[in-house]
């Protein structure tokens, strides 16, 4: 984690850990799912997987180890599959992180009525200016939440733009994840 910036809590440490993992990958990717587990009882309940994650040698903290999960299928709407997940309790949250193509607010106005979900996916993808971007948002099981924003034009670990409210939606469904 040597480019990632100090950061307030361990929620947005782990989102900005995913965002970095996943800029490591470049871009064009698919969507990847992780659980999120308390780093210092995973070292007190599995330390053979903790040494294997390489947290053996990591100072002492109650930060938060991203697990990579299998992959996202990208069969079907990604939605739908969220709605499939149910977590273990060791899992205390998860993140995702997805590409999408973004426009900005001004561009709403020029969005043509009535289009299928198919015609308003490539007229957004035509359009002069759409945005690539990467989301990574997270979310713990009592609520909280953070995510990271990563322009494709922009795509340096100081232009990721973090905040709580930044992917509403996609949090939503992230925490629809732990309802029972």
């Amino acid at each position: 984690m040597s480019n990632t910036p100090m950061a307030a809590s361990p929620l947005t440490w782990a989102v900005l850990e995913i965002d970095e993992y996943a800029s490591g990958l470049g871009w064009d990717q698919p969507a990847r799912l992780f659980a999120l587990v308390d780093t210092a009882r995973l070292r007190a309940q599995e330390p053979a997987l903790a040494a294997q994650l390489g947290l053996d040698d990591a100072p002492e903290t109650t930060g938060l180890t991203p697990i990579e999960q299998d992959e996202v299928p990208t069969d079907k709407p990604l939605d739908e599959f969220l709605a499939t997940i149910a977590w273990p309790d060791a899992v205390v949250g998860c993140a995702l992180t997805v590409e999408r193509l973004m426009l900005p607010p001004s561009a709403e106005a020029q969005v043509p009525q009535g289009l299928s979900e198919a015609k308003l996916a490539q007229w957004v993808a035509e359009h002069p200016d759409r945005q690539e971007v990467r989301m990574t948002v997270a979310v713990l099981r009592d609520g909280t939440r953070d995510s990271a924003l990563r322009l494709r034009e922009k795509d340096a670990p100081t232009e990721v733009l973090t905040g709580a409210g930044l992917v509403p939606g996609l949090a939503e469904a992230l925490s629809a994840t732990f309802e029972e």
